[in-house]
């Protein structure tokens, strides 16, 4: 049964006076000072006891039987009736409550309420009055009223047209008792009807119910929908009435229309009805297309029909099923596709439009008719017909039908038709072409909608040319630009939506990529691939890469800066890397103003990768940048005028990540901050790179670099698929208690953080390959200990280079010119402190262009590894080499060549030591973990407990 909702107990209690009840009841009131007093009903009242209080609309008895209360206790003790039937009698205001003898009711002689059921009626009428008593009752029942509003059926003719109802178990409160012949004869037709049980008990109790009413006006089918909460398991949310079903639900639009929308239920046909596709009907669920439907398409000359079902299994293949009755019948159909696992009510309700929907069903072509009379024509062997363009009702009124970029407006015996509506996307224009037609007469202009003089002036040399009166067309452009704006507003919203791409994966697609996710190889075959795609080398590059853009799926993703010099290959790198995530995940952008970031959009950035191609052209970007990648989100405030008013406003405009940054750059000074929170890749500059490169670039001119180059696509789609089938998981490592990292430095905070990043991509990577497992409500996979040596490698590599001072191309050269100067001081037979030599010997050597050489030159200078003799305006600049600051770096026999730290003047050692089973083994108590070592060397020691 239905609960009465407390607010309208409540409002019983407050609004019907407790004086006017108990006065009805037959009892005489006196007034005693604020209370009024008199005999009580309930014993043996010699003197007045009994209290009521009109201020708080209470009662009460002070004599023997002590008792009291609401207008509710009122009722049910005069009435004998339950508290259900009593808040029906004061809801109903019944006529017994101002009328009464003074003796109390039994429970067997209780009043009822007034029987909505005619006892001759005959069971049309009796139907037809079960569905008028569950229509008056939707109108008191608030909780029925939510529910049909929860489902977006809220248009004002909609409960009247349908009678829609709700029953909430007072109908029997309002029938004969079954004990009198009257009742029971009553009772006994309603559960033959189906309306009652054999219990006794309503059929559709606790449900809105929907009728299916024919041209007749008679009931010849109910569909109930349980709304109550917390249902006993098994209860069917959807009833019919007992038997096969009966009936057409709208059958009423099958006559004014040969095309028709059929839904799997009567909420999705509700739904379309709503929103203005008044031909529209419904089956009884996937399997109720019945053989009134069937008889009643033919007997009105359907046409079309446009499938409507809900998009799942059931309903598409329900549909098929459908569509070759249909032809059967000579009736052509469309197929309405919903995204998949929607009905018509869910899309509607995501505030999507129906029409865009229906415009662009699938054809489903109709067969030709039985019998042609053939004509004196000679026959010509048809075409295969085209799917003819759906021309359907726009959700507005009056009706409007949308074909093409065409907008047709039929208003009585004129005709409007607009073209330019889709160039107006601003909601202060609307200016447009429009043709007004009137049988032969038309008149055309091209005019903006929005402005009074211009409406004014159409209007007069239409109501010319088509011999009618002003104030009609004035109506009908009224009625026209009212509903050019429901669709100018729709249009613009769609085209301020973020696009939101979707690709659905074939089996045979999907199952590829899982083989590749469930390779025991994954890493090695990623790198393999980069090298069949083309990038040559740059084997912990590639890698790297690959894992930071993994990485956007986790809270915090990484951020990757690929530094080298011009033509040297990073926009290469980042191009095949890029390749490798799904187009739909990856933003790309050549260059970003300040505050481009800020007007983005909420999720546009969110868990995607952020490109982009030289971050000089992020430059301006920089702090916005930086914000979100330490922080995951961007917000402003900004000043703009109120469209309404005019006045100046603050609006706030917020961009969510988290977000995956890639960017390139040849600048060898790159800013601290933006350095401190990405990885830092250097291309390989190497003359066997080259070499490698020139092989490549060679290859490419055979056959077999042609049919490598064919495969490559092939092997992109098939990484694209396998990104997209990683989905968002926590990462759980259950080995950092046994990590250790190098502190001796503020910037290592950071990179420490990189480091545990790098190891949770690798694990995210391999999800496919582990359990998820669930605890306390969340669901995450972890971290092997391969996955810890993998990242130590990587991050060994990287924090070599990162830690360096020395960028990698200003490093190769002071190898160069180490190379060099020791060579001639050989040939020369010359200490290696009195050599001199001057750029152009160093051009010489190396082969490197001026403008780089002088660049990394420079920053040599200004750190002292190398000594200018000689330099000014009109002399050549001469370098000695400073040996004995080389000689400071290299000291130590096991520490690799790594550079110097920035402002220490001293070198930079990394060391791993690795242990069993690929964590890397502590070092012992005795030795120093991080720190200043011998001539103020920092020693890193990454690795495990």
């Amino acid at each position: 049964m239905a609960r009465i909702p407390d607010s309208e107990l409540e409002r019983l209690k407050r609004e019907i006076p407790i004086e006017r009840l108990v006065t009805g009841f037959g009892v005489e009131l006196q007034r005693h000072g604020a209370e009024l007093i008199g005999t009580c009903p309930f014993h043996d009242d010699k003197t007045p006891s009994l209290v009521v209080s009109p201020k708080t609309n209470l009662w009460h008895c002070l004599g023997a039987c002590n008792v009291g209360g609401s207008t509710l206790d009122w009722v049910m003790r005069t009435k004998g009736v339950s508290f259900r039937h009593a808040a029906e009698l004061l809801r109903a205001d019944h006529p017994s409550l101002a009328a009464g003898d003074g003796h109390v009711v039994r429970k067997g002689t209780a009043v009822k309420l007034e029987a909505p059921v005619a006892l001759d009626a005959d069971d049309r009428q009796t139907l037809r009055d079960v569905v008028s008593f569950y229509h008056k009752t939707l109108g008191e029942s608030p909780e029925a009223l939510r529910y049909l509003e929860s489902r977006g059926l809220t248009h004002p003719e909609m409960m009247d047209r349908f009678q829609l109802g709700f029953a909430n178990r007072t109908l029997g409160l309002t029938l004969p008792d079954r004990n009198r012949k009257a009742g029971a004869d009553l009772r006994g037709r309603l559960q033959r009807l189906g309306i009652l049980r054999e219990s006794g008990h309503e059929h559709f109790m606790g449900s809105v119910v929907f009728p299916v009413i024919d041209l007749a006006s008679n009931v010849t089918e109910i569909y109930g929908r349980k709304i109550t909460a917390g249902l006993r398991a098994g209860t069917p949310l959807h009833t019919y009435l007992p038997g096969p079903h009966c009936g057409v639900w709208n059958e009423e639009a099958l006559t004014a229309s040969k095309e028709i929308i059929l839904c799997e239920s009567i909420i999705d046909a509700l739904t379309f009805w709503c929103a203005g596709f008044r031909n529209v009907t419904a089956s009884y669920g996937v399997n109720g297309f019945t053989d009134d439907h069937r008889t009643a398409f033919q007997k009105h000359g359907v046409q079309q029909v446009w499938i409507a079902y809900d998009r799942d299994e059931a309903g598409d293949v329900a549909a098929e099923r459908l569509k070759e009755e249909l032809l059967a019948l000579g009736i052509g159909s469309h197929r309405v596709l919903f995204p998949k696992g929607l009905d018509a009510n869910e899309y509607a309700r995501t505030g999507e439009s129906l029409a865009v929907l229906l415009n662009r069903a699938t054809w489903w072509e109709g067969p030709k008719p039985a019998a042609q009379e053939k004509s004196a024509e000679p026959e010509v062997e048809a075409t295969p017909a085209e799917a003819p363009p759906p021309v359907i009702p726009f959700a507005a009124e009056p009706e409007v039908l949308v074909n093409g970029d065409e907008v047709l407006i039929p208003r009585g015996d004129r005709r409007y038709r607009i073209r330019g509506l889709a160039k107006n996307l601003s909601p202060e224009v609307m200016k447009v072409n429009v043709l007004v037609s009137r049988q032969e007469d038309f008149h055309v202009d091209t005019l903006d909608l929005q402005t009074d003089r211009q409406r004014a002036a159409f209007i007069k040399r239409a109501a010319e040319e088509l011999g009618l009166k002003e104030d009609i067309l004035r109506k009908d452009v009224g009625q026209v630009f009212l509903a050019l704006e429901r669709l100018q507003s729709e249009q613009i919203r769609k085209a301020l939506e973020p696009a939101k791409p979707e690709v659905e994966l074939s089996e045979e697609e999907r199952a590829e990529a899982l083989t590749l996710l469930k390779d025991p190889r994954l890493l090695e075959r990623i790198v393999e691939d980069f090298d069949r795609c083309g990038l040559v080398g740059e084997k912990s590059n590639k890698l790297i890469g690959y894992l930071a853009a993994v990485s956007r799926h986790l809270e915090s993703p990484l951020a990757v800066l690929v530094q080298s010099s011009s033509a040297a290959g990073k926009s290469t790198l980042m191009d095949a890397v890029l390749a490798f995530v799904p187009a739909e995940e990856c933003i790309r952008f050549s260059a970003m103003t300040e505050q481009s970031l800020y007007y983005m959009g909420s999720m546009d950035l969110r868990h995607k990768v952020l490109a982009i191609a030289e971050e000089e052209g992020a430059s301006r970007a920089a702090y916005a940048l930086k914000l979100l990648q330490s922080e995951g989100v961007l917000s402003i405030a900004s000043t703009g005028k109120d469209p309404a008013t005019g006045k100046l406003v603050t609006h706030q405009y917020r961009v969510e990540g988290p977000v995956m940054m890639f960017l390139t750059t040849t600048a060898i000074d790159i800013d601290e901050e933006l350095l401190n929170r990405c990885l830092v890749l250097a291309v390989n500059e190497d003359r066997e790179q080259t070499q490698a490169i020139h092989r490549l670039q060679r290859e490419q001119q055979t056959l077999e670099g042609l049919v490598r180059r064919q495969q490559r696509a092939t092997l992109i789609k098939m990484h694209q698929n396998a990104q997209r089938l990683l989905k968002p998981l926590f990462v759980v490592n259950p080995f950092v208690d046994e990590l250790t990292f190098p502190d001796a430095l503020t910037r290592m905070r950071r990179d420490h953080m990189k480091y545990l990043t790098l190891i949770r991509a690798i694990a995210l990577l391999h999800q496919h390959q582990r359990p998820v497992r669930t605890s306390q409500g969340l669901s995450f996979i972890e971290v092997t200990r391969a996955d810890i040596a993998k990242a130590q490698e990587l991050m060994d590599e990287l924090m070599r280079r990162s830690l360096d001072e020395l960028p990698a191309q200003t490093r190769r050269l002071l190898g160069l010119v180490e190379e060099m100067v020791s060579g001639e001081c050989g040939r020369l037979r010359v200490d290696r402190r009195d050599f001199r030599f001057s750029r152009r010997d160093v051009r010489a050597h190396t082969g490197w262009g001026h403008t780089q050489l002088k660049t990394h030159l420079h920053r040599l200078e200004e750190l002292e590894y190398l000594i200018v003799h000689h330099g000014g305006r009109g002399q050549t600049f001469v370098y000695e080499l400073n040996w004995s600051g080389l000689e400071e770096e290299k000291s130590g026999a096991s520490r690799p060549q790594v550079g110097v730290l920035s402002g220490a003047g001293r070198a930079t050692e990394t060391r791993m030591n690795t242990g069993a089973n690929g964590i890397l083994a502590r070092k012992p108590q005795n030795t120093t973990d991080t720190g200043l070592g011998v001539n103020g060397v920092v020693t890193l020691a990454i690795g495990a407990r």
